[in-house]
């Protein structure tokens, strides 16, 4: 199968933070690699901006060195050169005037003005002031912000409104970057372009529905950081509630930024208030690996794990509990979601084995795809017996090449910005939507001062997530790459 790049239109895309961690990983190889697939036009245009002070020459020379070991690119490769011509530097000051007439002067008219802000959320407002004020953006230019979007409702409500004093909703587009992964957006495509499942997506047929983001790697490195967030905030607030939204929502009257995220805004505001039993904390332990030392507080009582049971009021779905769980130094790296249905009403197999029910797991990393689990009968002779086995699609393996080099999430996303598309980024009332959500549980938290749970690394989190659904009469998929 061979896949289709559109090219974008010609644009000049300003990257501020370019010397960040966040642009040599993800940004500046994603760039790279929509060059070398044909889909930006080599008239573009690529500005760094930080603090750092240094030329054209060696912000080349950096993103050379980053796009070698992130994207794979060889020392000479001939696109690799072609790409660097496409780029620039200007040092700025976020908080001051240095830099931005000389950064006005090199936005060319005609080009599509987009803005990155890989910085942190305190310089947000600083940079959109002057932007505004310097008349570097205009009534079409576009600006991309990363996470955290505030840390509660109050913060979150104070960005929307910095940002809204220099640009409109539609020039906003704030990243989730699960959100641009293929199979997050296949899970669209399979529930709405299929008339398979769509009937059978609601409490009626659906038994249960787990989604899980599991991680090896601990905080070291970032555990200050960490430690003023945690698992709710890092993950939960953002990335799992996306997903949530994404398995949950109706259909949209249309495949449409608002319509899309019109629906997605109705789930989060029906979903119920967590009770304290449905909520589960841990952090991680081990000799030589635990959560105190890698955060430096012995006393932190912020989680690196989180497991729940959330409920959603409304007719599809009510009945059927969402399980979400994600933490820190787990058994393996794995993202999943896997929705069980229910087991049928009456087996007319006598003693062939109870069947057992269907279950639908979309795989988002590692080795995206879907596993549908059906019931057939156990070949060879001897009577009916039942087994269930799994009708497997890896994208790697069904799409071909094209399938086991699917852009990154980052690519899509960037590639999305420039097209004006905003269907896979949030818009501002859904972000203080989550927040509303998510508020009253940290709150809880904070006021019961209870440490988290302690759990093994290298485990599947603690023992009393597991009682969670053990309670219920269901279990956890086991964890596993």
């Amino acid at each position: 199968m061979v896949s289709r790049v559109i090219p974008v239109d010609d644009f000049d895309l300003v990257i501020f933070g370019a010397t960040g961690d966040l642009a040599h990983r993800k940004i500046l190889p994603g760039l790279f690699r929509r060059f070398t697939a044909g889909q930006i036009p080599a008239s573009s245009q690529i500005i760094g901006a930080a603090r750092t002070d240094q030329d054209d020459d060696a912000f080349r020379a950096e993103a050379a060195k980053a796009i070698r070991e992130y994207a794979g690119a060889a020392e000479d490769d001939p696109q690799l050169a072609e790409f660097l011509a496409l780029l620039g530097y200007v040092p700025i000051d976020a908080k001051g005037e240095g830099g931005w007439q000389e950064l006005k002067s090199r936005m060319r008219p005609g080009a599509v003005h987009a803005f990155y802000f890989s910085v942190a959320p305190s310089l947000f407002g600083d940079i959109a002031e002057r932007l505004a004020g310097h008349g570097i953006a205009d009534d079409d230019s576009r600006i991309v912000v990363e996470k955290p979007f505030g840390r509660d409702l109050a913060s979150a409500r104070a960005l929307n409104a910095t940002l809204a004093q220099h640009f409109t909703e539609q020039q906003i587009y704030r990243i989730d970057h699960y959100l641009g992964k293929e199979t997050v957006q296949n899970l669209m495509a399979v529930r709405f372009a299929n008339v398979l499942f769509e009937p059978l997506w609601n409490a009626q047929y659906v038994d249960h529905v787990q989604i899980t983001v599991a991680e090896t790697v601990g905080v070291a490195g970032r555990g200050s950081y960490y430690d003023k967030s945690g698992a709710i905030r890092d993950m939960v607030q953002n990335h799992m509630m996306q997903l949530l939204c994404l398995i949950a929502m109706e259909p949209p009257y249309h495949f449409d930024p608002d319509a899309v995220r019109d629906e997605k805004l109705k789930v989060i505001r029906a979903l119920e208030p967590l009770e304290p039993a449905d909520i589960v904390r841990g952090q991680y332990q081990g000799e030589g690996s635990d959560y105190l030392t890698d955060a430096g507080d012995a006393d932190s009582r912020t989680e690196s794990y989180v497991a729940m049971k959330v409920r959603i009021s409304n007719w599809r779905w009510q009945g059927t509990p969402f399980y979400l769980r994600t933490g820190k130094k787990l058994r393996a790296r794995t993202s999943e979601i896997a929705i069980t249905f229910k087991e049928p009403p009456h087996s007319i197999f006598d003693d062939s084995g109870h069947p057992k029910a269907n279950e639908l797991v979309i795989r988002l990393q590692p080795n995206e795809g879907m596993n549908l689990k059906v019931m057939i009968k156990e070949p060879g002779p001897g009577g009916m017996r039942l087994v269930q086995v799994p009708l497997d699609m890896s994208f790697a393996d069904a799409l071909g090449p094209e399938g086991a080099d699917m852009p990154d999430a980052y690519e899509r996303l960037i590639m999305d910005v420039i097209r004006g598309n905003q269907t896979l980024f949030m818009r501002g009332d859904e972000v203080e939507a989550a927040w509303a959500w998510t508020d009253p549980i940290i709150k809880s938290w904070e006021e019961g001062k209870r440490r988290p749970e302690p759990y093994d690394s290298g485990s599947s989190g603690p023992e009393e997530a597991l009682r969670l659904m053990h309670r219920d009469n269901r279990r956890w998929r086991e964890i596993r790459a």
